[in-house]
């Protein structure tokens, strides 16, 4: 049999791999210090989108220099960065750069983070990490969860879990409920588990875009008077619109008194609560039965980095436990903490790395200061957006999310509505900073999301008087703009 080249066992010499790990980690070095000075946004390049999509298949390899080189020039010279700390769109990604640097550590030794036997110390940190999470939140010590992609898997694992503690699995007649502020990850969950969607419940929000306590006794009461079968109620611990929280302590009280699942969706303000001020807005998240949070948002990880906790750990196995005969050699024996058994993925990444590390080297006092900077971030945005006299404030500052208005001179709306969506492209053309949209009972507004605790205050106020002169010069055009009949 002949010897297989470098090449083909898919290797590089010893050289190669040093002088590609060094021009990687330089480049990336220069990216997180020189991050402010880039633009936050770049449009599509159509001809780079062009070269990319029509390569053939490779038949021989390339120089690993010249990959590289074609992935600055034809892939990150393209991309708006979600991590800069211009860009307020959405919810940023801060990350950090251990954490990054935990990721090739993971990726490098291949880590197989999915049964005991094959990587305890792996599992192990990564109990240890859910544990921390699980004190900053405030839950009992019987709670158990397993890192995941982020929300959309950690909402679809809780309410997989919800389905199989509260319905043993029979859905037939069962109702889940949710304010019209949820994240659509939570309805495409409940359309992938094979709930109808008659099944879950958009429950009207409040005038502070919460859960209305009100018209959900109204909704539950009816369906049980119909002969349905409340199960569950999703809650919300800080949306995306407008970072509104649901009566977490209410609802809890709620599902105690109905026997129903309590579902927080907190893949973007639970972290929260490692402040004194988060904490006490999300009061009563520690009652709830799962919960659904991301450390790649607010706790400035790197993506992807959920997480999914359920108020007793034994609920995750009883839900997504098989025994295959291939999988019994990798099996513990005792306490069971094989994770395959605890989620929806076999083959699994060593997500909990880069949390564990980033707090093992800049610790929970710092990430604490950097939530608490988010606060004050939006507050400070609030107080210049209303200063400048140019704009409407629709939701103050709350957890780190601000939403307003472009207000034309003469109040009309129909401007309003057309000045505020146009901002985003005009932003995205400007490349400096970037917001993002969204409709609040028919009106449009923009957002501002301040989570990102390199922003500056300068960074807020060239971003607020950029806005201004893009607004007031769209207004203009608009007047100039010919009648239609």
């Amino acid at each position: 049999m002949d010897e297989l080249s470098l090449n083909e066992k898919f290797q590089l010499s010893r050289d190669e791999m040093r002088q590609m790990g060094y021009h990687v980690i330089d480049t990336l070095v220069d990216y997180f210090d020189t991050q402010s000075t880039v633009r936050a946004t770049n449009l599509m390049d159509e001809d780079a989108i062009r070269a990319i999509s029509s390569e053939a298949l490779p038949q021989d390899g390339l120089p690993w220099s010249e990959v590289l080189e074609q992935f600055d020039r034809q892939v990150i010279s393209t991309l708006s960065h979600v991590d800069h700390p211009r860009n307020f769109a959405f919810i940023p990604l801060a990350g950090n750069f251990v954490g990054a640097m935990a990721d090739t550590l993971a990726s490098g030794y291949n880590v197989f983070n999915a049964a005991y036997k094959m990587g305890e110390s792996a599992s192990e940190i990564e109990r240890v990490t859910v544990d921390w999470l699980r004190q900053i939140f405030g839950m009992p010590e019987e709670a158990g969860g397993i890192f995941v992609s982020g929300g959309s898997v950690a909402n679809l694992s809780a309410l997989a879990v919800a389905r199989q503690v509260q319905l043993a699995g029979d859905m037939h007649g069962a109702v889940a409920y949710c304010s019209d502020q949820m994240h659509f990850v939570v309805s495409r969950a409940m359309r992938l588990l094979g709930f109808a969607s008659h099944q879950l419940r958009m429950i009207a929000s409040d005038e502070d875009f919460r859960l209305s306590l009100t018209n959900l006794e109204g909704s539950i009461a009816a369906d049980k008077a119909a002969g349905k079968r409340p199960f569950c109620i999703v809650a919300t611990a800080g949306t995306t619109n407008t970072g509104a929280v649901d009566p977490l302590a209410e609802l809890a009280d709620l599902c105690q008194q109905e026997d129903l699942w309590l579902h927080v969706d907190g893949a973007y303000g639970a972290a929260a609560c490692v402040t004194e001020r988060g904490k006490k807005a999300l009061a009563g998240m520690e009652r709830a039965h799962s919960l659904a949070m991301d450390a790649h948002k607010w706790l400035f990880q790197p993506i992807e980095c959920g997480c999914v906790l359920v108020r007793e750990a034994h609920w995750l196995s009883q839900t997504f436990k098989e025994s295959p005969d291939l999988l019994k050699d990798a099996e513990q024996v005792g306490e069971e903490l094989n994770y395959m058994y605890m989620g929806i993925q076999l083959t699994r990444h060593f997500r909990a790395l880069k949390l564990w590390m980033s707090l093992k080297v800049f610790g929970v006092k710092a990430m604490r200061r950097a939530v608490e900077r988010g606060f004050e971030l939006a507050e400070l945005a609030e107080s210049l957006l209303r200063a400048s006299g140019k704009w409407e404030i629709v939701t103050a500052a709350q957890m780190a999310i601000v939403t307003f208005r472009y207000i034309p001179r003469d109040g009309d709306e129909s401007w309003a509505n057309e000045i505020t969506n146009a901002l985003v492209m005009a932003l995205a053309r400007d490349g400096y900073a970037f917001a993002s949209s969204t409709k609040l009972r028919g009106k449009t507004v923009l957002r501002m999301c301040t989570n990102n605790p390199r922003t500056t205050p300068d960074d807020l106020v060239q971003t607020v008087n950029l806005m201004g002169r893009l607004a007031t010069k769209m207004d203009a055009q608009l007047r100039e703009r010919p009648a239609t009949e």
